[in-house]
């Protein structure tokens, strides 16, 4: 992906360091508590009940239809009261205006998302034994896609989708890298990471607790080694591709997963084509389209430390540098520059940061994605691809494409939808929480 994406509840991204583009439009640098001034936050707390009653979390009336459909969040606008004097992380029984049991959830009154489900069964304790057989469940399913045959960097627990809310934890070969993101999460932080080192024996555990999202559940940023000490150099194996992974200060977890398969896309996209990778962040789609035969990939990002890496690699792979330009800058601003010196491309590929963390910031991040795309088409040649991708949650997949619909009637140009992208197995998608399915792409191409 890009090295300037922004973060997510789920799937936390870190910016690059003198970041130039869009973000910066929509974003500025966390206080010191971690919280963004413009990401929304309620402002109205849950009621406080009966100090001295057992501790639950108690809906208003009717508002538990959510919840009876299994959508694990549960929104401070539904919450009539909180009975007990519960601390931030407690697990909590919530139950509907009548008093009835409907789940287990860990409570957080600094939260727009007053709690989170870990369980929808009220026989089932919420203690160590729990994590132990949700993150066994999850290695297990892992195992089972067989994706170690292919490469050494997985996603191994997928927050909500694997019945962990806010917890993260991918596998870089023998390093592991954890990010907590919830307050329920955050309160077994150190059992978590004695049941990932007893059942996954890595060299290390690295928390990268460091998203501005933290600050949405009143927690502070963290960064460090949690159990053992990283490695000097850390890398992962793709599809045979050897990518450096900076997992201490790059972005997200200091790579982009869940674009695993649409990189392995990009390979057999590029035979013989002039490509245009933008927000390429360390190289990934450029690396796939060099290794399949593209007669020239020029690569864009704002991160002058990702745009070194990305050189690394390419070398790391002896791939042919003479076919590959990297150039740090702005990538609107570039993409108006090779407009206007007349440049043109056969694949271009656009894989921006988050413009919408929310729903609440669609519109602003609409024109964003309009514009990028409508550059995109304008510097295809006739007959070529533009493989194009929102990471955002607040933009559903059928706004995305008429957003690039859009931009392609305002460029003037016909296009065709080929291919429909999303992201890797490794991030699976409850049924329950279409929120989980935050990455969506499209391989559009133009007419003749």
């Amino acid at each position: 992906m890009t090295s300037q994406k922004p973060k997510s509840h789920s799937t936390p991204h870190r910016p690059s360091q003198g970041n130039r583009d869009f973000r910066n439009r929509t974003k500025r640098s966390s206080n010191s508590s971690g919280e963004q001034k413009n990401m929304p936050r309620s402002t109205a707390q849950p009621v406080t009940g009966n100090a001295t009653a057992q501790p639950a979390i108690i809906l208003k009336a009717g508002r538990e239809k959510s919840l009876l459909r299994r959508h694990p969040w549960i929104f401070s606008g539904a919450v009539e009261r909180v009975d007990g004097a519960p601390l931030s992380g407690a697990t909590l029984a919530v139950r509907d205006a009548a008093g009835n049991f409907l789940a287990w959830a860990a409570y957080n009154a600094s939260s727009q998302i007053t709690a989170r489900v870990w369980s929808w069964r009220e026989d089932e304790l919420v203690d160590t034994e729990f994590f132990h057989r949700r993150i066994a469940d999850a290695l297990a399913a892992r195992s089972g896609l067989k994706l170690a045959d292919e490469s050494s960097g997985i996603r191994l627990i997928h927050a909500e989708s694997d019945g962990l809310p806010g917890l993260i934890a991918d596998q870089y070969g023998d390093v592991l890298v954890m990010q907590i993101g919830s307050a329920g999460a955050e309160r077994w932080r150190d059992a978590i990471a004695d049941i990932l080192q007893q059942l996954c024996n890595p060299v290390c555990i690295y928390e990268r607790s460091d998203s501005d999202s933290r600050g949405l559940e009143g927690l502070e940023p963290r960064n460090g080694a949690l159990r053992g000490t990283l490695p000097d150099n850390v890398e992962v194996m793709e599809h045979g591709l050897r990518f450096k992974v900076d997992v201490a200060a790059g972005q997200k977890t200091g790579f982009y997963l869940d674009q695993r398969d649409n990189r392995a896309l990009t390979e057999t996209l590029a035979r013989d084509k002039d490509v245009l990778n933008c927000f390429c962040y360390t190289g990934g789609f450029s690396l796939y389209a060099l290794r399949g035969d593209a007669k020239s990939v020029l690569s864009i990002d704002a991160s002058g430390d990702a745009l070194r890496i990305a050189e690394e690699n390419l070398m790391r792979n002896g791939l042919d540098a003479s076919r590959a330009e990297w150039l740090e800058a702005d990538v609107f601003q570039a993409l108006r520059k090779l407009r206007d010196q007349g440049r043109q491309f056969d694949l271009i590929i656009l894989d921006p940061p988050k413009f919408a963390p929310t729903a609440a910031f669609a519109e602003k991040a609409a024109r964003g994605y309009k514009d990028i795309n409508l550059l995109a088409f304008k510097l295809l040649r006739p007959g070529g691809l533009l493989a194009t991708y929102s990471c955002s949650g607040g933009i559903s997949e059928d706004l995305f494409q008429k957003i690039i619909a859009g931009a392609a009637l305002d460029a003037g140009v016909d296009a065709q939808i080929v291919h429909r992208l999303h992201a890797s197995a490794d991030h699976p998608v409850l049924l329950s929480f279409p929120e989980g399915a935050y990455l969506k792409g499209l391989v559009l191409r133009v007419g003749l």
